[in-house]
């Protein structure tokens, strides 16, 4: 007889030739060793496997938590762990229609970036302004906040989001299928819809779907250009000025009605080692203004120092190698983003953040240009060594409502990173390399970048920084909650508390109940 019942959701466990590549993620520093990876294929699928990875008693008692994994992109440890006993993988669940009954645009949690630009913009003509890196999960990027090259435009992937399903325990240690809306009538779902618009990811439930309403069209044409200029022609005038133009131009042009205002740029500052300093910048060519707002950016930026822009010839941190772009070409968005699209290898990594609001003051200059390479660390010879500063600000500045992401008056994101591989003997050089440059760059804040004034305000949840924790390296008044969350933070204790109370979601840095 053959049964028309469902097979059970996939189980991997050790000895499955699956396990060592489901046991780990992007960043090669964590491997778990769980006792089992399922993967969910549905809804239901998450809660009811949550319910049996919650009953079922640890076998070790140095394991003992329950992560969720969607894309593999998590920095730190929080989802590959030593001490991770379930790991709950959302790949299965990659899909993206549109749903009628909601009225809204319905993505699956374990879709990454390339779903939506592949998927949803050709179905629909309408995109998430999300990142460029296209394995990123959606389910942790959109709870983060999410941006990417669309964002100076249209604003943060979570100024959309309409409703979230999430799996949750309760304090009965069941489980249920919760969906949260924007304008849903009962307040402690609204406040976890609010959660999850910045909040970060693995701190409530699994999260299984999002709904967006309202989702911008993306330009049918951008103009594209990446540059670099080699660091032996670079002098201490030309940095300061890269710099400082870099953040006058995006101080100045904030409105994203306007095509400079609609412009993104990177600036990749790599080690000295490397070779070169790198420069991506898109616009708008839909909008008339596009080409000249590049051409004025170009100009501000590249026109006042001696160093002659080139090719570029090497890594870009997580960017490709655009090597034949130094004249800026126009291409379908589609096709642009696709060119910019990369992850880089999986290797180990470590990363920093910083939101700032305001050019860089002299100090944080001296600061940059001495720990790549020019006074500090100048035998250093790890070349994917990058200080690397994003454009931010125009539409994300003005959100069209509130939401748990509460940097809104930034101009610049910094990320800052450095990567090797496995069992490289010079890791902890590695690691001294990005700890002390950032701790130098915000010297005057306690070396982190403060909340509540200045030039900083605080830190990106998606780009998870444990240090923040840490005395030796934290030496300001403000916790990692404050840096990350601002005054979101008991807020979101609360929602904690209401959706979590067993602390079922729980890392070094998960939102700790009320």
């Amino acid at each position: 007889m053959t049964s028309n019942s469902p097979q059970p959701s996939p189980i991997v466990r050790p000895g499955d030739k699956r396990y060592p590549a489901l046991s780990r993620g992007f960043n090669q520093r964590w491997i778990a060793e769980p006792e089992y990876v399922r993967l969910v294929r549905s809804p239901e699928e998450a809660r009811d496997a949550l319910a049996e990875a919650v009953r079922q008693p640890p076998k070790d008692p140095a394991r003992t938590r329950i992560t969720v994994r969607s894309g593999g992109h998590c920095y730190e440890n929080f989802v590959c762990g030593a001490d991770v006993r379930v790991i709950l993988d959302m790949s299965p669940m990659c899909g993206m229609y549109y749903d009628q009954g909601m009225d809204a645009y319905c993505v699956e949690s374990g879709a990454g970036n390339w779903h939506a630009y592949s998927h949803l913009y050709p179905m629909s003509g309408r995109a998430l302004p999300g990142g460029s890196c296209y394995s990123v999960g959606l389910g942790g990027h959109i709870t983060g906040g999410g941006y990417g090259l669309l964002s100076r435009q249209f604003g943060l992937t979570v100024d959309y989001l309409y409703a979230v399903e999430v799996a949750v325990v309760k304090p009965d240690r069941t489980t249920e299928l919760v969906v949260a809306r924007r304008d849903d009538g009962d307040p402690d779902r609204r406040a976890l819809w609010w959660a999850h618009t910045g909040g970060g990811g693995g701190n409530f439930g699994v999260i299984t779907r999002f709904w967006f309403r309202d989702l911008p069209e993306p330009p049918s044409m951008v103009l594209l250009t990446g540059l670099a200029w080699d660091w032996k022609d670079v002098a201490k005038d030309d940095f300061v000025h890269l710099l400082t133009a870099f953040g006058t131009y995006f101080r100045d042009h904030q409105d994203p009605s306007t095509a400079a205002g609609k412009l993104f740029g990177i600036l990749v500052l790599n080690h000295v080692c490397n070779g070169q300093i790198g420069l991506f910048a898109q616009v708008d060519v839909d909008d008339p203004g596009g080409p000249a707002a590049m051409k004025e950016f170009l100009e501000r930026v590249d026109g006042g120092i001696g160093a002659t822009a080139t090719a570029m010839r090497t890594s870009m941190g997580e960017r490709p190698t655009v090597a034949h772009m130094q004249i800026p070409r126009v291409m379908p968005w589609l096709t642009a983003t696709q060119t910019l699209d990369s992850s880089g290898e999986d290797q180990c990594g470590k990363y920093k953040s910083a939101y700032i609001r305001k050019p860089f003051d002299p100090t944080q200059i001296d600061a940059m240009w001495s720990f790549l390479g020019k006074e500090r660390f100048t035998s250093y010879a790890n070349k994917q060594s990058v200080i690397q500063i994003d454009s931010y600000g125009g539409a994300i500045n003005r959100p069209p409502r509130d939401t748990a992401a509460r940097q809104r008056d930034s101009i610049m994101k910094m990320q800052y990173q450095v990567y090797w591989t496995k069992n490289d003997p010079a890791e902890s050089e590695y690691l001294s390399w990005i700890r002390e440059t950032y701790r130098a760059t915000f010297a005057a804040t306690g070396g982190v970048p403060m909340v509540g004034g200045g030039v900083t305000d605080g830190c990106y949840i998606n780009y998870p920084d444990v240090d923040l924790g840490d005395p030796q390296w934290n030496r300001s008044n403000q916790p990692w909650s404050t840096l990350y969350y601002k005054d979101a933070y008991p807020s979101l204790q609360r929602v904690k508390k209401r959706w979590d109370p067993l602390d079922v979601f729980r890392n070094a840095q998960s939102i700790r109940p009320a």
